[in-house]
Formats: structure tokens, C-alpha cells, sequence
């Protein structure tokens, strides 16, 4: 615990953190149950999803009017998401109005209706989220790519499938909920302008008498498959490749970090410079870290046309191997100082800080400072990437493509 981050660890699991902002007027939360899509039964991939939908369809003494109603008197800006390991809940307002938030949040991880009426309803949004993933035709090459790289269940996507989500019945997310959502695992953090013994105890009178569950181990099945091509009648070519990385609780985070930004991060990055600004093959390109709690990879993308698509994925991967020959300084001073600018603009969002102390609990077992981390941007140096870059050089690729063309993919680097 720091001067302005605080931590409680209640006996049923569930863990509050908070930090401090008083020098804003808003508050923000977010609270996670580790209710992800990595649980989703095989025969009904989207549960989770379906689950986070409903929830939100009131509960406790709320029906689905008054939920949305009393979180807009409250000026609450509110959201809901589904990701691996977590379904996430969170909200933005102003400050006098975070305790009555968290109020109603508490009855929606803990006594929600899930009513059987809506359940159609529920149901067409959960397949049009399914729908709007198909469309978008870099998140199909996203999604396949995440499978193959972490297989099942940790490379699942949260949207799941049309035909899973058309079997889904009300016991089924009943037997879900019961299930996955508890407060051993759970997270609630808050950050913002916080009287922090007032919020602790709100807090525990809100989740202190919540009973934990066991949890169930989960089966992995790892994907043997490192190259696919899915056929898509368009004028485009969609490449994504990966490979394998620390995750974000390894020591070496920051190097990969630093080793992925001189890659992707701005306009002056090699990726945009090399491949779309010198070359003119594509319309988009991009590389980022991607992180699970026990393993992590680098994920990138690139958008061109069909007739350019091979050289496209050539001269991408030609760049990824060419990274291991190291990062010069005048890249490394524009990447610290892209870096820093984000944190700083984390320090006036309460949203970001909330969900980033989150992650860090998760990731880390504890909260990072703002200070902290830009000690770690300023200690970065070219010796320090290269080391890292010359015992883990970008091999082992994973490649997807999306078109017309299956592309020929290049010995040297299979």
C-alpha cells in the first residue's frame, strides 16, 4: 500500500483496490468476476457472453427500465464486456455518485433476475455481436489467430457461435451464473476522488457476506496448427501473424514492450515506415503485445490488396525477423517519449486508472504506480532490448490470411 493506493482483501476472495485522485471530481470503477469465456461449455461457446448480457436485465429491486434509468440519474457512463478470464463491469460518474453505483452493480454480480422473457431478445443481440464479428473481416483474422496461438480455451473469442448461442436455454445460463459468478477471484477497483474508509466499508457491506464457490480446473487443448488461410471473396487481403512473447508478468515485459513499440508505435515506427510509407503495400499495419496471465505473444496485422498480399506478408516478416538485430537509440527516445505521454494521460482519466490497477492485481498480484512505471520507461535502453532481443528473437510464427489468394509462406521463417 502506497500513500494514494489501498488494498483490502476480503475473507470471502474478493479484493478492493483503490487509488486516490483527489485532484479530480469524477470517480470510476471496475469489477470483475471471473466469469470469462474460457469456461464457455464447448456445445455453448458465447455463454458467458449470453450471461453479461442478461445480467444487465435487471436485478435486485430493479427491473431492465429502472437499471438503465437509475444509472442515468446518477450521470453514470457505464459499460459491460466479456474477455477470456473475466466478465468486467464498469462505469464512470461523478464522485458523490459512486457508492450508489456500486450498489446497483452488487446486485447485478449477485442477484440478478435473468428473466425468462428477455431471453429472445438477449439472444439476437449476443448473435448480432457474432454477426458484426464476421464482418469485420481483421477481427476473423484476429480471432483465428488467438486460437491457434493459445488454443483451447484461452485463444476462444467472447462472441462465441450462432449455432452455440441458438442452443442456449434459461438453465443453461441459471447453471452458468451459479457457477462462475463469486467472489473468490473477483476484483473490484476504484479510482477517482475516494474517501477510502467509506468506500471500504460500502464495499463490505455490499459483498462481505457473498459465499465463495470452488473452481473448477479448466482442460486446455493446445492448437497443433501454425498456418491457415481463410477464403473470403474480396479485392482485399487480410494477413495476421504472431509469435511467441512474455506475458505482462515477466520480468522482461518491458523489453518485448520496447522491442513491439519500435515496431508499431506511431507514425515513425518501422512497421508504417518500411511497409506502408516506403514500399506503399498496405493500408494498415500494425504490431502489439498480447498478454494472458501464464503466457503472452506478439500479434500483428496487415490490410493490402490481393495483388500485393505476398510481398505484403514477405516484407512484414522480413521486418519481424530483422527486429533481432536490434533498436537504435533515436528510435528508442521517440518510442519513451510516445510512452510517457500515456501515462500522463492516464493520471487524468479515472476510467484508465481503474482498469489498469485491475489488470495489474491479475497480472502482478499488485498495483503498480504511475511513478513506478515511468521509472521502468526511463530505465529502457538499447543494451537492455537488444539482450532481450538476441534470447528471444520473433520466431515460431503463426500466420492467418484472409482473401481470395492462399499466400506461399517462406521456408526461411517457417
Amino acid at each position: 500500500m502506497t500513500e494514494n493506493i489501498f488494498i483490502h482483501k476480503f475473507d470471502n476472495g474478493l479484493v478492493l483496490l483503490a487509488e486516490s485522485m483527489d485532484w479530480l471530481e469524477s470517480a470510476a470503477f471496475s469489477l470483475l468476476v471471473r466469469a470469462g469465456c474460457n469456461r464457455d461449455p464447448d456445445d455453448r461457446l458465447g455463454l458467458a457472453n449470453f450471461v453479461c448480457e442478461m445480467v444487465q436485465r435487471g436485478s435486485g429491486q430493479r427491473d431492465s427500465r429502472r437499471f438503465v434509468t437509475d444509472l442515468e440519474l446518477l450521470g453514470a457512463d457505464t459499460s459491460a464486456s466479456v474477455s477470456n478470464a473475466h466478465s468486467s463491469f464498469g462505469g464512470a460518474m461523478p464522485a458523490a455518485s459512486l457508492y450508489e453505483a456500486l450498489s446497483i452493480y452488487a446486485d447485478v454480480v449477485r442477484r440478478p433476475h435473468l428473466p425468462a422473457d428477455q431471453l429472445e431478445d438477449a439472444r439476437l443481440v449476443c448473435i448480432q455481436e457474432v454477426r458484426s464479428v464476421e464482418d469485420d473481416l481483421p477481427q476473423r483474422v484476429f480471432q483465428q489467430l488467438r486460437l491457434m496461438r493459445y488454443g483451447c480455451p484461452f485463444g476462444r473469442s467472447a462472441a462465441g457461435k450462432i449455432e452455440s448461442l441458438q442452443r442456449v436455454a434459461s438453465d443453461d445460463l441459471h447453471r452458468y451464473f451459479d457457477t462462475t459468478y463469486r467472489p473468490n477471484g473477483a476484483m473490484l477497483s476504484v479510482a477517482g476522488k475516494i474517501d477510502w474508509p467509506r468506500l471500504r466499508d460500502h464495499v463490505a457491506q455490499l459483498f462481505e457476506d457473498w459465499s465463495p464457490k470452488e473452481v473448477a480446473e479448466l482442460n486446455e487443448v493446445p492448437s497443433e496448427a501454425n498456418h491457415q488461410h481463410l477464403p473470403h471473396d474480396s479485392s482485399q487481403t487480410h494477413i495476421g501473424i504472431a509469435f511467441p512473447s512474455v506475458p505482462y508478468s515477466h520480468p522482461d515485459y518491458f523489453q518485448a514492450r520496447g522491442a513491439v513499440g519500435i515496431l508499431s508505435d506511431g507514425m515513425s515506427s518501422r512497421l508504417f515506415t518500411e511497409v506502408r510509407e516506403k514500399r506503399g503495400l498496405c493500408y494498415a499495419v500494425h504490431a502489439m503485445c498480447h498478454s494472458l496471465r501464464d503466457r503472452g505473444s506478439v500479434l500483428c496485422y496487415a490490410g493490402t490488396t490481393t495483388e500485393r498480399a505476398q510481398e505484403t506478408q514477405d516484407v512484414l516478416l522480413g521486418e519481424l525477423v530483422r527486429l533481432a538485430d536490434g533498436v537504435a537509440a533515436d528510435e528508442l527516445g521517440r518510442l519513451k517519449a510516445k510512452i510517457k505521454s500515456g501515462l500522463i494521460m492516464q493520471q487524468e482519466s479515472s476510467p484508465a486508472r481503474s482498469a489498469s490497477i485491475a489488470a495489474d492485481w491479475y497480472h502482478l498480484g499488485r498495483v503498480q504506480t504511475v511513478e513506478e512505471l515511468g521509472r521502468i520507461i526511463d530505465d529502457l535502453s538499447c543494451d537492455s532490448i537488444n539482450a532481450y532481443l538476441t534470447s528471444n528473437p520473433p520466431r515460431d510464427f503463426t500466420i492467418v490470411t484472409l482473401g481470395v489468394d492462399e499466400l506461399e509462406r517462406p521456408v526461411a521463417v517457417s
